[in-house]
């Protein structure tokens, strides 16, 4: 399939395929006239491109681990990686809560009615009104 079909297939553009095709995520073959022609299994590729991506990986790990999904086997290094990035998502997670709380704190200020003085710090706050 051309570069259009494939990019109307799994609702990406046709930039991302051929940035994908740059990394090296994903390959082709030309036509006598140069254009890209992709494989039908091409579109089960790039879902799996775009989970990665979404999962935070960069293109650079998502190149070294599709060989790896392929053979069925992730070795010890690759496996050390990924473990790299789920404690690197966990603190991004972790400061996304905090976010969250800091957030529910000024929300809380902003609604009650005269409750006092702001507080020096929001991480003051959590669960009650402390005024400083």
């Amino acid at each position: 399939m051309r570069i259009g079909e494939l990019a109307e297939r799994v609702g990406v553009s046709t930039r991302a395929l051929r940035y994908y095709e740059n990394q090296g995520l994903l390959s082709s073959s030309r036509t006598s006239g140069g254009q890209r022609v992709y494989a039908p299994v091409a579109a089960d590729r790039v879902r799996l491109i775009r989970e990665l991506y979404t999962a935070g990986l960069s293109s650079t790990l998502i190149a070294d681990l599709l060989p790896a999904i392929d053979d069925k086997h992730i070795g010890p290094a690759l496996l050390a990686r990924l473990l790299e990035e789920r404690a690197r998502t966990a603190t991004k997670v972790a400061e996304l809560q905090a976010a969250e709380l800091r957030l529910d704190t000024l929300i809380r200020l902003a609604t009650s009615a005269g409750n006092g003085a702001c507080p020096t710090t929001l991480d003051q706050t959590h669960g009650e009104n402390t005024a400083a």
